[in-house]
């Protein structure tokens, strides 16, 4: 039976440290609370890394200051996915090459822009920042620590032939040593018409398929399907905050924020048990990331799927705080 590993999607965000209602007053730094973090839940996502490309000297802190086991997952770069990336977001030299001959037409309007997308960027720079995303996970990587890259796609990624294509590059081309996992954020992939093919496409290609758990009737809105398409398996909850879910200029905090009820997590511990007897490896993250409510939600689910629930940091350790389950 698969490992199930449970966690949330960020240890860093704003309103988790302002709250105070989960690191201990003496966790003031990001060494500190990264350390605490890991004491409490053996996996979590790094959201970080969609607004900027990581380094390898953070990957690297990131390693000493976990124990032997424990996972990180990454979302890949907002360019990489075909969002649209701030231009301040990308490295100096880089926003200096949009000025390259190479492509001078398409680095002039790239520059008059805030925002730029992967066609923005001539072939070289998009070639040199692939180049630096992997090389920055290599660290995690030779520690044993790196679990997947998220490819979190926006609702315009629409199935067919091009997308697939673009899917098959990453895996195949630009980062082959890495374990590629596929979040969808268009219906349409999961449509009645093209549910099978969609997964078939990543079964074949040994491709993870993100479950999900999100407000439901937008285009946006993927169904909590359940499916294992490679040994790795994924779950994600992004909340049921209907009113917020395709707000435009709002925080990612005010998007998420949702504190689910048991008995909405229970509705997911039988399909996760499904995915573990299936895959090798199951991953469970909550991204409802306002102020400790993800957090609580993880040591919920935790404790639903037969993990030692973790304490409160505020109050005495009774157990080994590992929000890890195995399926016996």
């Amino acid at each position: 039976m698969a490992r199930i590993l449970v966690g949330t999607c960020s240890w860093t965000d704003r309103t988790l440290i302002e709250c105070g209602l989960f690191y201990p007053p003496e966790a003031k730094t990001p060494e500190d609370r990264l350390r605490f973090y890991a004491q409490s839940f053996p996996i979590v996502e790094v959201d970080s890394t969609y607004y900027g490309l990581p380094s390898e000297r953070n990957a690297g802190l990131w390693v000493e200051r976990t124990p032997e086991g424990f996972t990180f997952d990454l979302k890949a770069f907002a360019l990489f996915t075909h969002h649209p990336t701030r231009v301040d977001s990308l490295p100096k030299d880089v926003r200096e090459a949009l000025d390259a001959k190479a492509c001078p037409e398409r680095s002039r309007r790239a520059r008059q822009k805030a925002n730029v997308y992967y066609g923005d960027l001539s072939p070289e720079v998009r070639d040199e920042m692939w180049q630096r995303f992997a090389s920055a996970l290599l660290p995690l990587d030779s520690a044993g620590k790196l679990g997947v890259v998220l490819f979190q796609f926006p609702p315009w990624f629409m199935p067919g032939a091009d997308s697939k294509d673009y899917i098959l590059e990453v895996k195949q081309e630009r980062l082959p040593q890495y374990t590629i996992a596929v979040e969808f954020r268009n219906n349409l992939w999961l449509s009645e018409k093209n549910r099978h093919h969609t997964l078939r496409f990543l079964s074949e290609n040994r491709l993870p398929f993100v479950c999900v758990d999100e407000p439901q009737g937008f285009r946006s809105s993927v169904p909590p399907v359940a499916e294992v398409t490679a040994p790795d398996s994924l779950v994600r909850f992004h909340g049921r905050n209907r009113e917020n879910w395709e707000r435009k200029g709002i925080t990612a905090s005010e998007r998420f924020r949702y504190l689910y009820s048991e008995d909405e997590l229970q509705e997911w511990v039988s399909p996760i048990q499904r995915l573990a007897e299936e895959a090798e490896r199951v991953h469970v993250l909550m991204n409802n990331c306002y102020q400790d409510w993800a957090v609580r939600n993880a040591r919920q689910m935790a404790n639903l799927l037969g993990a030692a629930t973790p304490p409160s940091p505020h109050q005495p350790e009774a157990d080994p705080p590992q929000a890890e389950a195995k399926l016996l």
